[in-house]
């Protein structure tokens, strides 16, 4: 990830601002501030601002006047039991932006949450930088025989050779197609609106947006896109905002981590089924009530 000497100097010169409140701030998340955390080949999450704290969770939990005597683990034990028994309300109380840098494709599929406001860079006002991604070698793979939508083996060799040569070159090529159209100067100036020449861009040019959203709502992206089932190019960007929500709400992350992001969920004729296994009987998936795949699914969650 590259950041340009413009970018580089915003950047420092928000971090030298300081601001006296007398609301609450987490130092842990203060630190991170505005700092842009790599991500992908040109990408980045950083921190613009937050509003909230694991205490403004429990506060609004309890309706509560100034922020309580209470001990942590007393927070911590009522955090976990609002997480785990799905009361969200508290934990829209909190609030976080982020300034994301990331390839058009992965943004398309992240809109999908349409829990946020979102302001994303403007390619009719103004002229989209020549960055494009690139997957590393490891993330060349065909696609999954039984996932329609996942990927199997690696490519290796000359097939993996070959995509990343038409990768590059067809980026390469409707970029210049961009820049020609766009052009303004000499007797053969085209000058196309932008609105219409990015139109030939491809997919795996890079954007940028500020997403803002409330806790809750973040805990309900991140368990779907941190999930190991998610497409590496977007959950790469999850673990890293993983790793602010860890800094900016530890207690909340950590029910989140237990109850949510490394959780299951079982119907009821699964755990039915489980308890009639834990009871001794062995019960086999033609007769159980549920499905070849709920039966794949819930005896691969059962390590079995």
């Amino acid at each position: 990830m590259t950041l340009n000497a413009q970018q580089n100097g915003e950047i420092a010169a928000a971090r030298e601002k300081t601001s006296q409140t007398l609301r609450p701030s987490v130092p842990a998340l203060e630190a991170m501030l505005f700092t842009a955390l790599p991500v992908l080949d040109h990408g980045f999450v950083r921190v613009v601002d937050y509003m909230g704290d694991d205490a403004a969770v429990v506060q609004a939990a309890r309706v509560s006047y100034g922020r309580g005597t209470r001990k942590t683990s007393e927070d911590e034990g009522l955090i976990r039991y609002l997480m785990r028994h799905y009361h969200s309300t508290p934990f829209e109380m909190c609030e976080i932006k982020y300034h994301v840098k990331l390839p058009i494709f992965v943004a398309r599929q992240w809109i999908r949450h349409r829990t946020a406001s979102v302001n994303e860079y403007s390619a009719r006002y103004s002229i989209l930088d020549k960055e494009f991604y690139l997957p590393a070698p490891e993330q060349l793979a065909v696609q999954s025989a039984d996932n329609r939508q996942g990927r199997g083996a690696v490519l290796e060799g000359d097939a993996a050779a070959r995509v990343m040569a038409l990768l590059r070159q067809d980026a390469e090529q409707t970029y210049g197609s961009y820049e020609e159209m766009l052009n303004e100067d000499g007797p053969d100036a085209i000058g196309l609106a932008r609105e219409l020449a990015r139109m030939n861009l491809t997919l795996n040019t890079y954007t940028q947006w500020y997403w803002k959203t409330d806790l809750h709502n973040l805990f309900n992206f991140l368990r779907l896109r941190a999930d190991r089932h998610a497409q590496f190019e977007i959950r790469v960007y999850a673990e890293a905002m993983l790793e602010t929500v860890k800094a900016w709400v530890p207690l909340s992350y950590g029910a989140f981590c237990d109850y949510r992001l490394g959780a299951v969920t079982f119907s009821a004729k699964m755990l039915e089924i489980v308890k009639r296994m834990l009871a001794g009987e062995t019960v086999e998936q033609p007769e159980s009530g549920v499905s070849k795949r709920e039966w794949a699914e819930m005896m691969a969650t059962l390590g079995k």
